[in-house]
């Protein structure tokens, strides 16, 4: 029998409106393996300074437990800088950094879950053949092979990065041949850390092809973070993962924000599927600042976007579609962490234009950096690249009252997960190196 045409758009509006009452719980079993003894090595590296060209910054620098997986800033301060999250400083003399890092520290909630297939504010890294390798990186063909998954492969591409974790050019060994060509650092690494006695013992021990501390690689290295990260930031015991699974009624607040989240805001054409992400990209014109992603042809300071990773001028100014589990946790928000609460994101969202048009930077949440003051700002004074940027937007305005808006961040706060404070490993007391952990 054919319904009629009137039924299947009452059909749509009703299972719009009425939220994710079709979707699946989250689970265990939704999220890749990891061995317990390869996440425990990943951890301690996760912590360990040994994998930065200067040894003295970490992954946890950016990306901490005491900050739910991130450092709390907008654009962090990477090598060369000390201390943590909103207290770190910018370093002195030599040391001191010569560059903000240029993006916001992306979350690490719900990583492993094996939808996951493109990684970064660009995408610039996915899973793909194209290669030969199982990813589509900017080390092309020479990224390595034999990695479990995509969180194994993010794990090696910011021992690359000059302003995150390898240094400046000059000061150590790995950034001379990271400089040469992209894959060269990684056996420098890899070497630092097998010789150190205790990593040696727990590689051959955890992983079954490794008869002797010799015969770790990079890959090993970030197959063992990338088990860490994937298990350890596991968070699938949301209010709202209540509701999916038993029923368990949200707050009023809450349950109006979940109905127009799905429904007449139209969040979810976005941030859509268990993890509130379509892994795509789009346009939200947000506010400029900061050192810009540049490419090596680019003499101002923007940040294109997607482009930077496909050269596709339709892809300029798209970022990818962060995941909202565990959001309100991670401010500040948006590919250069432009508003410090969801409030302000959401209101950027319901009217990107004027939303633009009113920021102000002492919205930013950037520690003083005298030095690179001047040009913190300076993309802004572009009259031709604002109107670029202006005109690219992806997202329609839509009309919200202030009730409104504080019942999505009320339905926001409700994908908090219970356990968040409670990690399975958490922040070691002290690594094998013997460096400081932050």
């Amino acid at each position: 029998m054919v319904l009629p045409k009137l039924f299947h758009i009452v059909l749509f509006v009703f299972v719009a409106m009425s939220g994710a009452a079709r979707a699946e719980p989250l689970r265990l079993d939704d999220f890749v393996d990891a061995d317990p003894a390869q996440a425990r090595i990943g951890q301690l590296l996760f912590y360990d300074p040994i994998l930065s060209g200067n040894r003295n910054i970490s992954c946890a620098t950016c990306h901490h437990h005491d900050h739910a997986g991130g450092d709390s800033l907008s654009l962090g301060i990477g090598e060369g800088g000390t201390g943590l999250g909103p207290d770190r400083t910018p370093g002195t003399g030599d040391d001191r950094i010569a560059k903000r890092i240029p993006r916001n520290a992306p979350a690490l909630w719900n990583l492993g879950h094996r939808s996951i297939d493109v990684l970064f504010h660009d995408g610039r890294l996915e899973v793909s053949d194209q290669f030969g390798n199982g990813f589509d990186t900017p080390a092309e063909e020479w990224f390595p092979e034999g990695l479990d998954h995509i969180l194994a492969a993010q794990a090696l591409l910011p021992m690359t990065s000059e302003f995150e974790m390898a240094g400046n050019v000059g000061e150590n060994q790995v950034i001379g041949a990271v400089r040469d060509r992209i894959d060269r650092g990684w056996p420098i690494l890899a070497k630092r850390v097998r010789t150190i006695p205790e990593y040696g013992e727990m590689f051959v021990a955890a992983f079954d092809h490794i008869g002797h501390p010799s015969e770790v690689t990079i890959v090993e290295i970030g197959n063992a973070i990338g088990a860490f990260v994937a298990s350890e930031w596991i968070s699938i015991d949301s209010p709202y993962d209540a509701w999916l699974a038993e029923g368990a009624p949200l707050p009023d607040a809450a349950e109006r924000g979940r109905q127009m989240f799905f429904g007449s805001a139209r969040c979810a054409a976005c941030h859509s599927g268990p993890l509130f992400t379509d892994q795509d990209f789009h346009a939200l014109s947000l506010p400029a600042f900061g050192p810009g992603r540049t490419r090596l042809f680019d003499h101002i300071a923007r940040d294109v976007g997607r482009m930077g990773a496909t050269d596709l001028l339709a892809d300029a100014y798209r970022f990818r579609t962060p995941s909202l589990r565990n959001v309100a946790l991670t401010a500040p928000y948006g590919h250069n962490g432009a508003f410090a609460t969801l409030e302000a994101m959401i209101r950027h969202h319901s009217d990107p234009r004027v939303s633009r048009a009113t920021w102000q930077p002492a919205q930013a949440n950037l520690p003083a950096v005298p030095w690179l003051a001047a040009a913190d700002f300076a993309i802004r004074q572009d009259r031709l690249e604002m109107q670029r940027q202006r005109a690219r937007l992806d997202i329609r305005p839509v009309t919200l009252s202030d009730s409104e808006i504080a019942d999505l961040v009320a339905f926001l706060h409700a994908l908090t997960g219970e356990s968040v404070d409670d990690r399975p490993l958490g922040r070691p007391d002290h690594v094998p190196s013997g460096l400081p952990v932050d």
